[in-house]
């Protein structure tokens, strides 16, 4: 998604993707993690893992109130209700999205524990200080003024609020250079590197706890896709069509058939000061 893409856009484009994330990896609409080559876990299942990696750098406790930025279908935030004991509250541009989400809680009987809303994170609904943690997988690159959205999730978080994001990242050497050509998709995006999403949360008053650079056992990884593909060919097939399904692999054979070196992966927790002045 460029930089130039509205909310609207951005929503319609996962109104039609939310069929397939539902087949394709139970709404774990994000990448996944696996140990390595020999590691012989399902694609949802390795979803499910770096879903928990991002809420471990959050400390969560039973009866905080966490957000969950972009939040999809749903799937990570009722998977965090049901393993923390947190309460949740997710919210997407894709109207869809949230529809489906709510069904999901419904269905599992967490109502009153999750809830899901159609809104914009560039400008949410909620008090200042709603939130005891927020986390933001994957969807913090298609914000087109990202100080404008990191302050506004500072200024939902309580003072001491932790904040955690995971992304794929732009892998670069000591000079700042790219090690390896970047798949095209990528090239033009506002993709940032670990340490630029470190100056993005400092730069508006957080304070960076933790980082981890994953990208070998997530982006470098990110083939399994295409296995996971193959091995549903039939189902994909008979809900979507051929052509879509077509499209689908040869999406993730130009996204991660390249140099596996050029592409990383990150998570970032931080902090909001507890002793908070304004944003900057």
């Amino acid at each position: 998604m460029n930089d130039q893409a509205t909310a609207q856009q951005i929503g319609e484009l996962y109104d039609g993707m939310t069929s397939i994330a539902e087949l394709f990896n139970d709404g774990q609409e994000h990448l996944a993690y696996w140990y390595g080559p020999e590691d012989d876990t399902s694609a949802v299942a390795a979803g499910e893992r770096l879903t928990r990696k991002v809420v471990e750098s959050l400390g969560l406790r039973r009866g905080e109130h966490l957000l969950d930025a972009g939040c999809g279908v749903g799937a990570p935030a009722v998977m965090v209700a049901r393993e923390t004991g947190a309460r949740v509250t997710g919210i997407t541009v894709s109207r869809v999205e949230a529809g489906v989400a709510e069904r999901r809680a419904h269905e599992l009987g967490l109502v009153g524990q999750v809830r899901f809303q159609y809104g914009d994170y560039t400008s949410m609904p909620f008090a200042d200080g709603t939130f005891d943690a927020v986390m933001a997988i994957e969807s913090l690159t298609h914000a087109a003024d990202l100080p404008r959205v990191l302050r506004e999730l500072r200024r939902v978080l309580r003072p001491g609020g932790r904040l955690a994001l995971s992304e794929c990242t732009r892998a670069v050497g000591p000079n700042g250079e790219p090690i390896a050509q970047m798949p095209e998709q990528f090239q033009s995006s506002q993709l940032l590197s670990t340490s630029g999403w470190v100056d993005a949360l400092e730069s508006v008053g957080f304070n960076v706890e933790e980082y981890t650079q994953c990208g070998p056992r997530v982006y470098g990884l990110g083939l399994r896709y295409l296995d996971r593909a193959n091995e549903i060919h039939d189902e994909l097939t008979e809900a979507f069509g051929s052509e879509v399904v077509a499209g689908l692999k040869q999406g993730y054979r130009d996204m991660f058939g390249g140099d596996p070196k050029a592409m990383g992966y990150a998570i970032v927790a931080a902090r909001k000061p507890y002793t908070d002045g304004p944003a900057r």
